[in-house]
């Protein structure tokens, strides 16, 4: 008996999914009622929207996005937005219950920074449609922060600093962000100099305060921060970076945090070296304080706890863009913290958390810290539209040796973008999720390769998931999801002692398909667990039925999944070797490998067409996977030095 089953519209293939079995409910619950349109703040190259609803109890209301350019005639399609709603969510050991409310939410992709667009949604029901049916929507995408030209420049020099200066010239940043007298506390007397606009040029030398000397020529005494607390602006923000005659070495001398940026909106620090210190850009605290428009721009920030945190819901705008930021573990172990009751030293903690809005974090290399990239876990989420945690792109990172995951979405609510990301070694999980509000949060085209535990960390039913195009060279097992939908993917679980693929959803309209599988040669090689039918939707976890198979064709007729899937191996790529299942705890380079296919592999040319995702593609149809026929993806920082 099929349980699961794809429903499609006319080309261009647009995907929807919708639930099958629903009893029969009177029409005037299946008509669709139209309510509340919300656009996310867009980012550099997305954009996210709500679409709030009600009635539409079958699930068969569908919503499709197209959208132009400003001015231009041609029209591209996107994704359709998710239908979500009704998905229940558990905290980590609270005691609540999320409910998610009914809406359709979803993103568009690969747009231009600082563009305008206009973006058409079209609300479709066979049952039926009160209020808007049309949505027109002109969005404007975010420009990369920049210094403003215009603005004054101050000069900053070390102590002891004696050759020539450029003037106006001051020693030490806090002299020249506040104003003159750095002897005792007196730096904090004068009215601050730094306004919107202004650039702080940064010379070369080390800049580490005597955290005891009650003079410090740096104003660092006794705590060893630099407290910011000027106000830029968007289009003026304040720019602190590097002068470009030669290395700008903040250290922290051990101090707790470096930067407070917590009461400092759009500052860019640019071309820094950061070091000696558990926090170094302290940027907000939930429900306390948190800035926005904080740009940390190609800097090498090493020997730190944390590069950049926020949890504050007040966060905006952060900007985290081609930096190298390197923690204290043991680069050349790959050891786990072994949970709860017996953990590790966190030498290092993660490398950027955020919460908030509108966040870009992009184009970074990272490596030994216990997380790499996450999204605040942050409890239940936020009544207010404008405090939800939605729109944070996380894209093109290279992440290498984490003690516990590669990237986190925990915590987010709507419109969470993980793409062409690449994680090598990790000794928990890859990709994590626990919990997500609803959705959707989109991994989309990343490599995870050797990881200890799980190439997916679903846990505490998070809802709203869409797995895209990623390349998980690790064992897949999880627990339960609601609402998530896997296409083109491949699972390449690199022991034979663990199941292909092993989890469960609490949703009938959970789906799999087009998807690669490595199957195990053993017995129950798929594992897996849902509702039996959706009036069993939602249901405790103890109480889904098993659908165990020993092989993927058995997994296929049980589920009513994967009607396209295939069996693959590590054959595919052109140069992957298997993962040592017997090296537990190897750390693997990650030079010499290539995640591409080989031409004619049982995973070429076999995905499914997703617009605005992989309109661009070689061959019959895209391939399964990260990567695609040629095309390259650079991770990492653009420029490294």
């Amino acid at each position: 008996m099929c349980l699961h089953k794809i429903w499609w519209l006319p080309l261009p293939i647009l995907i929807t999914f919708a639930t099958i079995g629903t009893a029969q409910i009177p029409n005037a619950q299946n008509k669709v009622w139209s309510d509340q349109f919300i656009v996310e703040p867009p980012t550099l190259l997305c954009a996210g929207f709500q679409w709030k609803i009600n009635g539409d109890k079958n699930r068969n209301a569908t919503v499709t996005v197209r959208f132009q350019k400003y001015g231009e005639e041609d029209w591209q399609e996107a994704l359709p937005l998710l239908r979500i709603g009704g998905e229940t969510i558990y905290g980590h050991d609270q005691r609540w219950l999320y409910e998610v409310g009914d809406a359709f939410a979803g993103s568009i992709f690969n747009l231009n920074p600082d563009t305008q667009y206009t973006c058409e949604f079209t609300l479709r029901d066979p049952d039926g449609i009160v209020g808007d049916s049309i949505i027109v929507r002109q969005i404007q995408t975010k420009s990369v922060p920049k210094p403003y030209t215009e603005g004054k420049i101050y000069h900053v020099y070390p102590p002891g600093y004696e050759g020539d200066r450029e003037e106006p010239s001051f020693t030490g940043l806090n002299e020249a962000y506040y104003g003159q007298g750095n002897l005792g506390d007196w730096w904090l007397v004068p009215d601050a100099r730094a306004q919107p606009g202004d650039i702080i040029l940064v010379h070369a030398g080390t800049y580490q305060g005597d955290l005891l000397n009650y003079v410090d020529p740096l104003a660092l005494q006794f705590h060893g921060a630099y407290v910011l607390t000027q106000k830029g602006t968007p289009d003026r923000p304040i720019t602190i970076k590097a002068a470009g005659d030669g290395p700008v070495v903040f250290d922290g001398a051990g101090a707790y945090r470096l930067f407070d940026v917590m009461a400092a909106d759009y500052h860019i620090f640019e071309g820094l070296e950061i070091r000696n210190t558990d926090i170094a850009f302290y940027a907000g605290l939930k429900h306390v304080k948190g800035c926005s428009g904080l740009s940390v721009i190609n800097c090498r920030i090493e020997d730190v706890g944390i590069a950049v945190m926020t949890h504050s819901e007040q966060s905006r705008d952060f900007y985290i863009a081609d930096n190298v930021m390197i923690g204290r573990h043991d680069p050349d172990t790959l050891h786990g913290w072994h949970g709860f009751d017996h953990p590790a030293p966190v030498t290092s903690y993660f490398a950027v958390k955020v919460y908030g809005q509108s966040h870009v974090i992009c184009h970074n290399d990272i490596s030994f810290f216990h997380d790499g990239i996450c999204v605040d876990t942050h409890g239940l989420p936020e009544d207010s539209e404008d405090e939800k945690c939605v729109s944070i792109d996380i894209y093109r990172n290279d992440i290498f040796n984490m003690s516990d995951d590669f990237i986190e979405a925990d915590g987010g609510v709507h419109n969470i973008r993980i793409f062409e990301n690449r994680g090598f070694n990790a000794y928990h999980a890859g990709l994590s999720a626990q919990p997500v509000f609803g959705g959707p949060v989109y991994f989309i085209r990343n490599i995870i390769y050797q990881v200890q535990g799980t190439s997916l960390k679903y846990t505490i039913r998070p809802a709203g998931i869409l797995a895209y195009h990623n390349t998980f060279c690790a064992e897949t097992s999880f627990n339960t999801i609601s609402n998530g939908h896997f296409r083109n993917n491949l699972f390449l679980g690199h022991t034979d002692r663990r199941p292909s693929l092993s989890g469960s959803t609490s949703t009938t309209y959970t789906t799999l398909d087009y998807n690669g599988y490595r199957v195990k040669p053993m017995e129950r090689s798929f594992r897996w667990k849902s509702p039996a039918t959706s009036a069993e939707n939602h249901v405790d976890i103890a109480e889904l039925t098993s659908y165990d198979a020993d092989d993927f064709q058995e997994f296929r007729i049980k589920t009513g999944y994967e009607s396209h899937g295939v069996a693959v191996d590590y054959d595919i790529f052109r140069s992957v070797q298997r993962p040592d299942p017997e090296a537990r705890g190897k750390v693997y380079s990650r030079d010499g490998y290539d995640f591409h296919l080989k031409p004619g592999s049982n995973a070429s040319d076999r995905g499914l067409i997703l617009p605005n995702i992989n309109d661009v593609y070689e061959g019959s149809a895209p391939d399964l996977g990260a990567a695609e026929g040629n095309q390259e993806t650079l991770y990492g920082p653009r420029n490294p030095k």
